[in-house]
């Protein structure tokens, strides 16, 4: 089954922003979320623990790490939020809780809840 898959304008800034070749890995792993959706697990993809209903896809160029947020709506359809690139081994809180607010925002935009 593929699932549906909408890059927000923050999260497609920051992915065409990137270096190419790490852009190419972003894009597949994102093609991974489409065709597996929520069986994709680890390495690819994580919950994001305290933060209920956001998960990260995780893509590794070298010794850089890139994360990018999304959450799960309606039963076929993904949302890609944010990225960033991680410099250390610490959550980036500021990331995360940027990342809540578009998908608060989205939410309320579509009247929806999660």
């Amino acid at each position: 089954m593929n699932y549906r898959i909408e890059i927000l304008d923050p999260a497609y800034d920051f992915i065409s922003s990137i270096e190419t070749k790490f852009r190419a890995k972003a894009y597949r792993t994102i093609g991974l979320l489409k065709e597996f959706g929520p069986f994709l697990k680890e390495p690819h993809s994580k919950s994001i623990k305290g933060y209920k209903g956001l998960f990260e896809l995780r893509v590794q160029s070298g010794n850089n790490i890139l994360r990018l947020f999304y959450f799960h709506h309606k039963s076929s359809f993904y949302i890609i939020t944010s990225g960033f690139i991680k410099k250390n081994d610490k959550k980036d809180k500021n990331q995360i809780i940027k990342a809540m607010e578009f998908m608060k925002t989205y939410m309320e935009q579509n009247n929806e809840n999660n």
